[in-house]
Formats: structure tokens, sequence, C-alpha cells
């Protein structure tokens, strides 16, 4: 089969890279494949890169390891293996096409054509390949698409939808980060029809997908045209308002996709969390955002001490921007509270047993009415000023000892 490449462009200079041209002398035929090669085109960077060669995974690995390259079985049963070249990863998959596919997976077949591997990806922005020498090879018009600022699958998009429905949300993270007009109307059409068949994905893959929307520069388009087709009800039914997130993102806020969930979600924080399977960290950042007391641009410095000691400093800021704006005397908060050191009360349990007092509830009753009386005066109380208070309150003298000070 003869192949003709689209467009030949200047060699890139991640074709450049050592490990990278260490690995493509041995398999001289693979081709960059999929991001790297999209991401060169539009002029972004490069992190990751990926390749694809006509060869099955046993030739592969026979391949590198003959001339001293490290491989690791990553998905044999996919037909990827993945090449170490100096600590550094880059994944080699035989080219495939589909079997069958369930909604959720494929069956595949390996073969040695290029065309029908581009055929069974996505978009035809994900279809484009590279030789070593910088050609692109594109079957699906993928070049003139991502220069229009256009996603658009490759073939039927219902058709390509029912193989895999991920391939819903995977649409809005794309267009969240190359769409620059209308969307594809056959796509649209095709996505609102797939809505139910987003009930079958796992919760794992629904959150990635959904956490690399958030995360795109400004994912407002995408997250409202997601809410038009009712895709929004089917991954957040808590509730969402893309409105707050919108006004999120135009103050100015960090591009923290849980902090976007954050203003995106109105309805039970914990539910979503335990739907989606968020992690321990995740779930607790989430529900800390949006519940707690919020710093206020006249509070004094006393007042913000005091909410340091209870609450993360991170978690604080969090919930201006929640709340806030980015009008000057919410940023001038936002940097006090970050420059202000978290008070830590000084005092401990066995302050209170080294004063006399036999272990047992008073001791915490006791530490609790002092850390009050440092709460109420600021927070600034040295740990000598909380040992006489705490003192005051046994109502006992006790001897100066150099060790309590």
């Amino acid at each position: 089969m003869t192949d003709l490449p689209a467009l030949r462009i200047p060699a890139p200079d991640f074709l450049a890279d050592p490990a990278l041209v260490a690995v493509m002398a041995v398999l001289p035929e693979a081709r960059v494949v999929g991001g790297a090669v999209r991401d060169t085109l539009a002029g972004r960077l490069v992190t990751e890169i990926d390749l694809a060669t006509p060869r099955e995974p046993e030739q592969v690995v026979h391949a590198l390891q003959a001339a001293g390259i490290r491989t690791v079985p990553t998905g044999l049963e996919h037909g990827t293996v993945t090449a170490v070249v100096d600590g550094r990863g880059f994944e080699i998959t035989t080219l495939r096409r589909d079997v069958e596919t369930d909604g959720r997976h494929a069956t595949v077949a390996f073969t040695d054509d290029w065309r029908a591997d581009a055929a069974r990806r996505d978009f035809s922005i994900n279809a484009l390949s590279m030789t070593r020498d910088g050609a692109v090879f594109d079957y699906f018009d993928g070049v003139a698409d991502l220069r229009a600022g256009r996603v658009r699958f490759v073939g039927d998009p219902a058709t390509r939808i029912a193989e895999d429905y991920l391939r819903i949300l995977r649409f809005f993270r794309f267009f969240s980060r190359y769409a620059t007009g209308a969307a594809d109307h056959a796509a649209l059409s095709a996505i609102r029809a797939g809505v139910p068949g987003l009930g079958g994905l796992s919760a794992e893959r629904v959150w990635s997908e959904l956490s690399r929307i958030l995360s795109a520069p400004d994912p407002c388009p995408a997250v409202g045209l997601m809410a038009e087709l009712g895709v929004l009800a089917a991954v957040v039914p808590e509730g969402a308002d893309p409105a707050r997130l919108a006004r999120l993102i135009a103050a100015g806020a960090p591009c923290d996709p849980l902090l976007r969930l954050a203003a995106l979600l109105t309805g039970d924080t914990l539910a979503l969390a335990a739907r989606l399977r968020l992690s321990v960290v995740e779930r607790d950042r989430l529900a800390g955002m949006r519940a707690g007391p919020v710093a206020q641009p006249d509070m004094d410095d006393n007042a913000l001490r005091r909410l340091l000691a209870e609450e993360d400093t991170a978690v604080l800021i969090d919930r201006t921007w929640l709340v806030g704006g980015a009008s000057p005397e919410w940023t001038a908060l936002r940097a006090r509270l970050a420059a202000l050191p978290r008070p830590v009360f000084p005092l401990e349990g066995r302050d209170v047993l080294a004063l006399g007092e036999p272990e047992g509830p008073r001791v915490g009753a006791l530490l609790r009415e002092v850390r009050h009386w440092w709460l109420d005066g600021g927070c600034v109380a040295t740990g000598a000023a909380c040992r006489a208070e705490l003192v005051r309150r046994l109502g006992r003298a006790v001897a100066h000892d150099p060790r309590q000070t």
C-alpha cells in the first residue's frame, strides 16, 4: 500500500530528542501519532510522544531488546509496549482495527494498514501521524479541521459514539481546547442522542474527562454546550450552574479543575464525590471549599489569624475565589492570607500534666479554655503567655521552670 503525505513540515525539535531518535532508529517504520502531531501543527507544547508501528508487539519487544533498550509490557493484549530510554518512556502501539465494540471497550485485531488504524481514532485532529523526517499523513482532513478550529468525528458521529460513549466527553475536552468556531452540527445531533449511554461509563473515566474539560484555559463554551445538550446533567446530576463557573473564570481564578468544579456544582458535594469516586484528598478539598467560614476584605489581621488557626490557608483562599472576585480588595485579601503565617496553638496536654493536673477530662477542658483565650487575642500570645494563662486558670502558683519557657 502506498501513502502520500498530505503535508511536509520542517522536522519539529522533539524529533531530534536523542531518546526518541534511539527508539526510531530501531523502528524506522514507526510514526509519531496523536497528540504530539496535533499539538505540533497547532503550535503548542508537546508533552507526550506516542508511536505506532505495523510490527506486532512481540517483534517490537525483540527488536528493542536486541538494541539494548528496556521494554515494559504495558498493554500487550492491546498491542502496546513502552520503550524506556534514559528514564523516559515512549508508548509504542501496533496498528489496529476494531473487530467488535460494546459502547465501552473494543476488541481489536492487528493490521499493517495505517489508514485503517487512523479510521478507528475518534477525531480527525487525532488521526494524524508523522514520520521521523516530519512528513505528516492525514487521511481524514485533520489538518484542515485543526486550522479551522473544528472538532469533527472520523466517520459517522453516531457510530463512533456508540462504539465508546466516552467519546462524548472527549469531544468536549478537545472542543474546549481547539475549537474556535461553531460546533459540528452532525456531532451535536449524535451527542444529544447518545447521552443515555453515558450512564454505562465507569466513574473513573467520567471524572478523568470532566477534570480535563475543566482544566482548559476557558472551558465555558464547552460546558455551556454540555448543558444545552443534556450532557452536563448526565455527568453532574447533583446540579450544576455554568454561570457560576463563568463568573469564577472571569474573575481570573487559577486554572484548577477542582476549584472550577466547586463553582459549577450546586448540589450535594459528598454525593458527587462518592459517585465519581474522587480520592479522599479531592473529596475533602471539594467539601472544604464549599462549606465553612469565608475571609472578608474588611477583616483585620487578628480575625484572619483566627480563621487560619482553624482552616488551611489554601482552602480559605479558594473560598475567596468562590465568594469574592478579582476586585482590588479581594486580591489584597488573598495576598494577606498567603503572607500570614498559620498560627499553631503552643500548648499540648503534657503542658497541663506538667503543672500537676492528673490525667482526665479536665486536661482537655483546660486546653480548650486556654485555646479560646488565645484565639480571642488574635493567636499572638506566646507559649509562655499561654502557660501563664493556664496556671491562672488552674488557680495555682507554679514555680518557674526554665523548661516550660
